[in-house]
Order: structure tokens, then C-alpha cells, then sequence
């Protein structure tokens, strides 16, 4: 299974630490802050008070030993971009940065921060697409041009399998999964049929999924 580290406990960073470790993962979270530190010591495997900008601190904590790293430290541009530089000096495999900026998120790219993600643009995108569209419950941007929605199974989609739909030729889209009610049905089959009141989990190009979203409208 594999081990994450965290670094930066702010609202980001603690959901994510709190996420990986409620789903059973062995996770390390860093930050200098102490009270924040405190806040999470029940809630995953071990939390530590440590200045992740200093190499030896990360040496000293094993860093290099987690298969993904996580890296939040929002307030501070030139710790986030220094921090990502030493955990790929220290050969973690994977890391993950937050940006507040495009700009930002080039430099980190540049220096081998491996994903950039930015939580408040994406958020802005996930509003506004279930703002436009009321059968839309969510939108997860996860590459320029692609993207993963969730949505209210259409009146014409209800009583067909997925074959019947015929979605991916349709639109180039592929149903992940069928939400139904508590179950969720992963990689559903060509035989499987859409009931009313299903929620279907669907991955595409962003052009793609705007058509799918108006699909029975």
C-alpha cells in the first residue's frame, strides 16, 4: 500500500492528509506550525512538527521512503518551490504541489514537481459547471482538455444498458461508474442497464462532456 507525506497542514493539505489516512493509508503530515501539527495527531499516522525547506529535517523524517509527497505550503511561494526541489533531489517518486497561480505552477513543473494542482481555480470550475448545467453534481478537472463528471442519469438513458446507449461512439466519453443510491458499480459493463435515479460517473474531453451534458435536455 502506499505511503504519503503531506507538508503544509493548511485547509488543503489537512483534507487531504485526514482523506488519505479515513481510506486506510499510512500518512505523514508536516508543517512548522505547531497548533496545526497538534490538530491532526489523532486523525492520521503520524504528524510532525518540522521545517520541510531544511534537507536534513526531510532526511531525518524519511521522506524519501514515501511513494508520493503532497506539497502545501500556500503562504509561502519560495518554501513550496523549495520544498518540491529537495523531495525530488531525495528521489520521492511522486509529488504533488499546490499553485495559486499558472505562473507558479510552471516554475514547479520546471524544477520536477511531477502533478500541479490548484484547488481554488478547480473549485471555481466544479461551481460553475453545476451552476450551468442541473444535471451536473460534479466536475473534476484532471488535465487541460479532460475532465470527470457526475450526472443525473437522462429520461432516454433510463431502461438501456450501456451498449443500447451507445455513448462512446456517441460523444467519445466512457461511463467509470453507476452510482446507485449507497452502491457504487465500477467499470460497468456493456449489459448494464441505467435505472431512473442512477448517477453516472463519466470521463472525457472537456468538448465531449459539454455535449453529454445537454444529452435528453
Amino acid at each position: 500500500m502506499k505511503q504519503f507525506v503531506v507538508i503544509g497542514l493548511g485547509r488543503f493539505g489537512s483534507s487531504v492528509a485526514t482523506t488519505l489516512s479515513e481510506n486506510g493509508y499510512d500518512v505523514l503530515a508536516i508543517d512548522k506550525d505547531a497548533e496545526r501539527v497538534q490538530a491532526l495527531a489523532n486523525q492520521v499516522t503520524h504528524s510532525v512538527e518540522a521545517d520541510a525547506t531544511d534537507e536534513d529535517a526531510l532526511k531525518t523524517l524519511g521522506a524519501r521512503n514515501f511513494d508520493v509527497a503532497v506539497v502545501s505550503i500556500g503562504d509561502d511561494v519560495s518554501a513550496n518551490i523549495l520544498c518540491t526541489l529537495i523531495l525530488k533531489e531525495l528521489e520521492v517518486p511522486y509529488v504533488i504541489v499546490k499553485a495559486p497561480d499558472r505562473l507558479h505552477g510552471k516554475v514547479l513543473t520546471k524544477i520536477g514537481a511531477d502533478r500541479v494542482v490548484y484547488p481554488e481555480r478547480d473549485m471555481g470550475a466544479r461551481i460553475a459547471h453545476n451552476l450551468i448545467s442541473s444535471n451536473v453534481l460534479d466536475y473534476i478537472e484532471f488535465a487541460p482538455d479532460y475532465g470527470v463528471i457526475e450526472i443525473i442519469a437522462a429520461d432516454k438513458m433510463i431502461g438501456k444498458t450501456l451498449k443500447e446507449l451507445e455513448l462512446r461512439s456517441k460523444f467519445n466519453v466512457n461511463v467509470m461508474a453507476i452510482k446507485r443510491g449507497e452502491d457504487l458499480h465500477i467499470s460497468p459493463g456493456a449489459d448494464d442497464k441505467v435505472l431512473e435515479g442512477d448517477r453516472l460517473v463519466v470521463m472525457g474531453k472537456n468538448e465531449s462532456l459539454d455535449q453529454i451534458k445537454n444529452y435528453g435536455s
